[in-house]
């Protein structure tokens, strides 16, 4: 089982992680302990800066024609004013319902193209780190291997192994407050509005199933170990909204509380996190797995970098300076999201808690305030900071806009089409026919570096000025330059 890279947990971030790493030409394998993928999903969306990465790959049409666009989402239950996601600036101006199960299937079937190495039922249950590699004992069903790689990802969960075996601290706050989550094949459709608009999470799943969440005033101090019933979720319905919404033939039940926690560091030598390993919380605003696979996105081409030997000394250490900072910043901001949603349900301080979330409802109906917490949810608004001491332009850092680009002697194209190769892209914008180098030619150079000379398709603001923008593999700027501007005589 040697390989370039091993990773450990084949959801979401680790099967992104593998695609993107053998994308790179990395040979890479994943483990799962679980013998077969989860029907059930937790997470039932992606968010837009999500699907982007997905179409800089190629891949947004497949996700898109597994789900259902909607075109906001929630800051809290609490709240009855939604997020407008058809305000921000992005081709995917909505959330996609898609259940886990399926992103990891869609996730699943592009590591399988990619000729990614997926073996279920594989545990690490022991991990030794060497000067030039790391040692992973694996259980499996003809007992334990010793697999070695260069690298190890942990993707492996809350309770990740690979976190624990090389010691990182997972600080954070403990579990006070649950909420049950069932997927019923049977349910009142009639009684769903009323169940929502007394704060009940109703949703609908494929295969003819609808999910409910519920926040019990008077079962939200349960353990989350302790398991659902059928009867306990119709009396939490029938206590929160008057009705039990009819539901029976249950497919799944679960309790998931409030416990967040970040890791001290994403990278140990060369054993790293990403996922849920790296940060959970309470999954307001259903931002764990989008954060996850945003994780991957940053680190699957550093870590490419690394192996194949032309990364500067520092890059891998930037998967933690830039993902951290965010993880930092959801597990924080979420904190707050679950303090709207639990105030409401206690009796000292239901009704001030009330008043709150009506001042917020008056907030968000405000355009502006909407829109920033859309780009946050959203994570169009992640800014990675530039290298310390730099002079760098203001975009450094910035996501790059999907903006229609046209050239004088080819079809019209837009910059995410330019990135399904997973490389960096020079992007020249000064139209200087000397030097322009057309797409076919940088496509067939040799290099790290893919060069295309366009000009903006309609006028942007925040490339005015700009004469090469070089694009990251994950779509954010690397940097940018401007052209000189000769003050008149």
């Amino acid at each position: 089982m040697d390989s370039e890279v091993l990773v450990v947990g084949a959801g979401p971030a680790g099967l992104l992680l593998a695609c993107e790493l053998a994308l790179a030409g990395v040979r890479t394998r994943l483990i799962e302990k679980r013998p077969e993928p989860h029907r059930a999903s937790r997470a039932l969306n992606l968010h837009p800066r999500s699907i982007e990465l997905m179409d800089m790959r190629g891949l947004a049409g497949r996700f898109l024609a597994a789900g259902r666009t909607v075109p906001g989402w929630q800051f809290t239950a609490s709240l009855k004013q939604p997020l407008d996601f058809t305000a921000l600036d992005t081709r995917h101006p909505y959330a996609l319902l898609i259940a886990q199960s399926r992103t990891e299937a869609l996730l699943a079937e592009r590591a399988r193209e990619l000729g990614v190495p997926v073996h279920r039922g594989y545990e690490a249950v022991a991990l030794r780190q060497k000067e030039d590699g790391v040692e992973v004992d694996v259980r499996g069903p003809g007992g334990t291997v010793t697999a070695r790689a260069r690298y190890v990802v942990g993707c492996d969960g809350g309770r990740s192994f690979v976190r624990q075996a090389v010691g990182i601290g997972f600080p954070g706050t403990a579990e006070s407050m649950t909420a049950v989550v069932g997927d019923f094949a049977v349910a009142d459709h009639a009684d769903i509005a009323r169940a929502r608009r007394h704060g009940v999470l109703v949703a609908r799943l494929e295969a003819g199933l609808t999910r409910f969440v519920v926040m019990d005033p008077d079962r939200i101090r349960v353990p989350s170990t302790e398991p659902v019933t059928l009867e306990e979720f119709r009396t939490s319905l029938r206590r929160v909204c008057g009705t039990d919404c009819g539901i029976d033939e249950p497919r799944w039940l679960s309790r998931f509380g409030n416990a967040t926690r970040l890791a001290e560091s994403y990278r140990r030598g060369r054993v790293l996190l990403a996922g849920d390993a790296a940060h959970i919380h309470f999954p307001v605003g259903a931002q764990g797995l989008n954060t996850g696979l945003q994780d991957a996105m940053n680190l699957g081409w550093k870590l490419a970098a690394q192996v194949h030997g032309w990364a500067p000394p520092t890059l891998l250490d930037t998967y933690h300076a830039e993902r951290h900072a965010v993880g930092h910043a959801v597990t924080t901001a979420t904190q707050a999201q679950t303090l709207l949603v639990e105030l409401p349900l206690t009796r000292r301080y239901g009704r001030p808690a009330g008043i709150l979330c009506e001042l917020l409802d008056t907030l968000l109906g405000m355009e502006e305030v909407n829109l920033h917490l859309a780009n946050r949810i959203s994570a169009l608004d992640t800014v990675y900071p530039p290298p310390a001491a730099a002079r760098a332009d203001p975009l450094t850092g910035r996501r790059m806009p999907d903006i229609g680009l046209v050239t004088t002697t080819a079809e019209p194209t837009r910059v995410y089409e330019l990135l399904h190769d997973g490389h960096f892209v020079l992007l020249r914008l000064d139209g200087d026919d000397d030097s322009r180098r057309r797409a076919a030619d940088g496509a067939g150079r040799p290099g790290h570096i893919r060069t295309f000379t366009a000009r903006p398709q309609g006028a942007r603001p925040d490339l005015e000025g700009v004469k090469d923008v070089l694009i990251r593999p994950d779509g954010h700027i690397a940097g940018a330059s401007r052209a000189v501007t000769r003050p008149s005589v």
